[in-house]
């Protein structure tokens, strides 16, 4: 069943024009991946998008030249991520947006795919990867499809479905060069291609890891695309297409049949909110984490940072402590609130707030053994000339998801409810239809109820520590977005390298800071300078006052930033 906003043509039509795009724009996209330089700071007057791919910002960055609003450009950009950087985007996985109209309205699209209506037995724990952890169905699609009918029907958008899915079936179908990211982990993962089978038949290139650089293609993700360039987007969900998905999720071994598909729907909610430094942070509601990262720079609201040197062992400090509290409340409520309290209002409560922050201690630090969790993700910025705005994240989970291909489709589907537990009482326990705990959280900062900073950033655990610190860094310190994003950044608690619950701290950071945050008890890792480690974060900044945009992505990333 076609959507009721998309644009009639015909798939030869289609194919035709979708074809001839892709290959008048590879080669000069291509070319500019080796030509221009990395980690600058864009500038513009006009718009401007930023993600960790820089073809996936190119396609965004011409759906604005050409007219199109944030939310078209945002929709290009994920379409694309989902072709060229598969081991942390998927339409077989979950998405997340924050959307500011012209005006000031502000809405969320919390896309999580839930558990199946009849749960399959296990015995132990939840497989992390394989088709046991294809547990939950992927709402990153009805995600994309709901914001396309916002920008319809209320921003007057004027791109349609299939044209913002152009560029994506066009790297699809005619290639793109392998990124330095897609083959670190491709690496990373050899010797655990036993339980990870898509990689060794759908992205390697006659049986070797693609060189970076390297042209691929994937033609059955092709075919996907076109079928909802055609079809439109719930066809994903509940026409033709959603019928193949279910049959190669059931031949694959998943629990998830045609009728979860159908259930699946994306929520569009009102953002949670919490002031700072005389504006408004928003994010994500439950299940999200997002309550995290807002209660993180609530209780550092309580604390003038301008008195405190940026990179000094005092500024560590009193953001990791802030991270440490908000993670405890964390941990004891986030889950979806459907099937638990949630109390959301008394997590960010001034009491609460207040009471955190009079908890830290200047010269110790709180003992931190709490378990990590894992995830990989892309962000997405975008935002135009009639101030229009899109902050968004979209997931596969852990790299490369599930591991586990739906079928024939070439869609990677995720392992999000590998972060479901099996034991009963816990917030996050598996039950049927239950949508699982998400790490994702974009955010958007807003001045005078205007846009001002939109940001988000890959990492999991990871994803409210760095932003604490970019945020910090570009509120209270005046950074613009690449200075931030390139200072030194910790991550707090085990990773998939290191075991221990230590503070992890780039080296960068001076052998001083090192020293006295030991002393005041942190247990200390060091890691490299501009580790990936420390996250990938993106970040657009809006001046208000002169109507300029400049923004960035992490130099420790693939992407960068693009203004109009």
């Amino acid at each position: 069943m076609k959507n009721k906003n998309f644009h009639d043509m015909t798939r030869r039509d289609f194919l035709s024009a979708s074809g001839a795009m892709a290959l008048s724009s590879i080669a000069p996209m291509s070319m500019a991946l080796e030509a221009r330089p990395k980690s600058v700071l864009a500038t513009s007057t006009k718009g401007m998008v930023t993600s960790p791919h820089e073809l996936a910002t190119n396609a965004g960055l011409e759906v604005l030249k050409s007219g199109g609003n944030a939310i078209e450009a945002a929709i290009a950009i994920a379409s694309c991520l989902s072709v060229t950087y598969p081991h942390f985007a998927s339409f077989g996985g979950d998405a997340f947006m924050i959307i500011s109209d012209r005006n000031g309205k502000v809405r969320t699209l919390s896309g999580i795919g839930q558990a199946p209506g009849v749960l399959p037995q296990y015995s132990g724990a939840i497989p992390v990867r394989g088709p046991g952890s294809m547990l939950t169905t992927a709402a990153n699609v009805d995600t994309l499809g709901k914001a396309f009918d916002i920008s319809k029907n209320e921003l007057a958008g004027t791109k349609s479905w299939a044209e913002l899915l152009k560029p994506a079936i066009g790297f699809a179908r005619n290639g793109f060069p392998v990124s330095p990211s897609e083959r670190f982990w491709m690496d990373f993962r050899q010797k655990e291609m036993a339980d990870l089978p898509a990689l060794a038949s759908n992205f390697m290139i006659d049986g070797k890891v693609p060189e970076v650089g390297q042209m691929f293609k994937q033609q059955q993700l092709a075919d996907t695309l076109e079928m909802l360039a055609v079809r439109g987007y719930r066809d994903f969900y509940d026409g033709k297409l959603a019928e193949r998905i279910a049959k190669g999720l059931k031949e694959a071994g998943s629990p998830l049949t045609a009728a979860d598909l159908a259930k699946t729907q994306a929520r569009i909610e009102p953002p949670l909110r919490v002031a700072y430094r005389g504006g408004v942070l928003l994010a994500n509601q439950p299940p999200t984490q997002g309550i995290t990262t807002l209660e993180i720079m609530g209780i550092l609201d309580r604390f003038d940072l301008k008195k405190i040197p940026e990179g000094s062992a005092d500024y560590y400090h009193v953001v990791v402590e802030a991270v440490k509290r908000a993670f405890i409340d964390r941990n004891q409520y986030v889950a979806d609130p459907e099937f638990v309290n949630m109390p959301s209002a008394k997590l960010l409560s001034k009491a609460n707030l207040d009471q955190w922050a009079g908890s830290i201690k200047m010269d110790q630090a709180m003992p931190w053994p709490h378990v990590y969790k894992h995830g990989d993700t892309v962000y997405i910025g975008a935002t135009d000339s009639q101030g229009n705005s899109v902050s968004m994240l979209e997931t596969v989970y852990f790299d490369w998801g599930s591991g586990v291909m739906a079928g024939d489709t070439g869609i990677l589907w995720h392992n999000r409810g590998a972060s479901f537990s099996l034991k009963p009482g816990v917030p996050n326990v598996l039950e049927p239809g239950k949508r699982p705990f998400h790490t994702l959280n974009p955010g958007m900062y807003l001045k005078n109820d205007k846009p001002h900073i939109l940001y988000g950033t890959q990492g999991a655990d990871g994803q409210p520590q760095t932003l604490s610190a970019i945020l910090t860094r570009m509120i209270d310190y005046g950074m613009d977005p690449l200075t931030a994003l390139s200072r030194p950044r910790f991550l707090l608690g085990k990773t998939f390298s290191d075991t221990r619950d230590s503070l992890k701290l780039e080296k960068d950071a001076g052998d001083q800071v090192f020293q006295e945050l030991a002393r005041r008890g942190h247990e200390m890792s060091v890691i490299p300078a501009q580790s990936p480690l420390a996250g990938h974060p993106g970040a657009i900044v809006i001046d208000q006052k002169t109507g300029t945009f400049s923004g960035a992505h992490d130099p420790r990333s693939d992407g960068r930033a693009l203004g109009v």
